[in-house]
């Protein structure tokens, strides 16, 4: 079953290579991004994982934890993190399911048969600290992903969860948001009593709130 924008995000009880997570109690009141990887010693993934590891400080700002899943046993998720610390230089330092029975990744809808009938596809998934699901992303296998793109995109939904704005097309933190359409101007001059730029009546664009 297909997981929706705004559903709770499934709990489940796994084994990881720091230990047994229990998903729900792991994420505890913050943020969190779950993404799966095809299999262990598969060239795509070993770079990403590498990656990962080195953006691990900018998702902690953020109050955000990362955890990672592969359809192999421990022993084998152990035995790739010695290769990717040679090869990308950071070795993981998040937690990594050992999902061999796949029953995450069928709970979280990961193995698309007409894509591959074996392989998780490369599902990302943004939780916020209400335990629902704020982004989802999938890949096919073949194709890394942008982990920058999904800091990016964090960026934006910390953001909008706490503020009536929106932000435009390759926004970054720091730049112009537009106002949500769902504050009439009354309502926005009271957010926003410095004013803003309307090129349009309905884009009203004004400083990222603080």
């Amino acid at each position: 079953m297909a997981i929706r924008l705004g559903d709770t995000a499934p709990d489940f009880t796994a084994e990881t290579t720091e230990g047994t997570v229990n998903f729900h109690d792991w994420i505890g009141d913050g943020w969190a991004i779950l993404f799966s990887h095809p299999a262990d010693f598969t060239p795509v993934c070993t770079t990403e994982l590498g990656y990962m590891a080195g953006l691990k400080p900018e998702f902690e700002k953020r109050n955000c934890k990362i955890i990672g899943l592969s359809v192999d046993p421990l022993e084998d998720h152990f035995r790739w993190s010695e290769d990717i610390t040679e090869t990308q230089g950071n070795a993981p330092n998040y937690p990594l399911i050992a999902d061999a029975d796949r029953s995450v990744a069928e709970l979280y809808d990961m193995i698309h048969p007409n894509a591959d009938e074996t392989f998780t596809v490369r599902s990302v998934f943004v939780i916020g600290p209400d335990k629902t699901v704020k982004l989802t992303l999938t890949y096919p296998p073949s194709t890394g992903r942008n982990f920058d793109e999904i800091l990016r995109a964090l960026d934006s939904l910390q953001l909008t969860a706490t503020h009536a704005v929106a932000t435009p097309v390759n926004w970054k933190h720091g730049e112009d948001v537009i106002i949500g359409t769902g504050l009439s101007d009354d309502q926005a001059r009271e957010r926003f009593p410095e004013g803003w730029t309307a090129p349009r009546p309905y884009l009203r664009i004004v400083k990222q709130p603080q």
